[in-house]
């Protein structure tokens, strides 16, 4: 499919961009009668597109969380190329699920949740380990109780806890991020290339733009759409849920592309719950799972951290698994196994 007339890929750069909806739905009439474009509801193949996380906060270099890859212009470059397969495989995708993480001030991953030994709060950057707890390093702060009903015991022995088991799953120890993401604040919104494609994806193809809150639980990290990283409290009160509403609508779909932020976290972490599911019930569902590997960029901070190996193994293991590690710049047509 064409490009749209209204399509600006130097708008990737603009975190103040926002499209105009309203000559959005009237340029998308026009232009889905002009390639004669049905209704995805009539689809003969489900094919559905998950996007992760592209919110402003993680987008461009003046964000707080900027997801910038090696390359230093990741994001950008990848919201460019998401919106522009978008745009070219407008007629074969069925549907387009976008993931919002969603914040509150006071969260465990946050400095107004933590001090240090001298009751200071903590920088943001800081990784608080199980030990550095025993050892009075790091405490949460008495002012966080209030999420607990006032238990400051109760707290401690929750991040002791909470600490304890993100280290036994192997996956994440406790790291504070900068403030991201926080609901009514610009960095929330997506990214204005990102909200223009898919709403103009949801206008060409009469079908509703999905959005997928996580992240809100004040107690446990939530970096995959599918799950928070713990999901019980040390006395068994329920942290998160399992979002089995989309897990079982992407296991049904024929195709299942994914694309998003960041490649060493939240997309790293809900493809392997998405693998999980998808062992339990067949695993050769996983052929039927396309990873857009340069629609994706890793955690990376100048001389503080670099995500870029873990993002690495991990599509390394989605390939060993089944799954398709792709590229944009590939036809989705020519996809292995991709049948239209």
């Amino acid at each position: 499919m064409e490009l749209p007339n209204f399509y600006n890929p130097d708008m990737s750069r603009d975190i103040n961009y926002a499209p105009d909806n309203q000559l959005l739905f009237e340029q998308a009439a026009e232009y889905r009668r002009k390639h004669n474009i049905k209704s995805a509801s009539t689809d003969k193949r489900n094919i559905q597109l998950l996007s992760i996380d592209l919110q402003k906060d993680f987008c461009f270099q003046t964000s707080p969380l900027y997801v910038g890859g090696r390359s230093g212009t990741g994001a950008m470059d990848d919201n460019r190329r998401i919106a522009e397969m978008i745009y070219r495989n407008i007629d074969i995708i069925s549907g387009i699920t976008v993931t919002l993480d969603s914040h509150v001030p006071w969260q465990i991953f946050f400095a107004t949740f933590w001090l240090d030994g001298n009751d200071q709060p903590v920088n943001a950057h800081t990784v608080i380990t199980t030990e550095s707890i025993k050892k009075g390093e790091y405490r949460p702060n008495p002012a966080a109780a209030h999420l607990c009903g006032g238990n400051y015991n109760w707290l401690c022995r929750q991040v002791t806890d909470y600490a304890e088991k993100l280290e036994k799953a192997g996956k994440y120890t406790l790291y504070i991020w900068p403030f991201h993401c926080l609901m009514g604040s610009r960095g929330y919104d997506l990214a204005g290339i990102i909200d223009e494609a898919t709403m103009f994806h949801s206008f060409v193809r009469g079908v509703q733009r999905r959005p997928d809150v996580k992240g809100l639980s004040p107690f446990t990290e939530n970096y995959s759409v599918f799950s928070p990283e713990v999901m019980t409290s040390h006395n068994g009160i329920t942290l998160g849920e399992r979002n089995t509403q989309t897990l079982d609508m992407l296991c049904k779909a024929d195709a299942v592309i994914i694309v998003g932020q960041a490649a060493s976290h939240c997309v790293k972490s809900s493809i392997d719950d998405l693998l999980d599911e998808i062992n339990q019930r067949d695993p050769s569902l996983a052929e039927k799972v396309y990873v857009v590997r340069d629609c994706m960029s890793s955690v990376v901070i100048p001389g503080l951290v670099d995500f870029t190996d873990a993002s690495e193994d991990a599509f390394r293991r989605f390939s060993d698994a089944g799954m398709h590690v792709v590229e944009s710049t590939t036809d989705v047509r020519d996809w292995p196994g991709m049948k239209l």
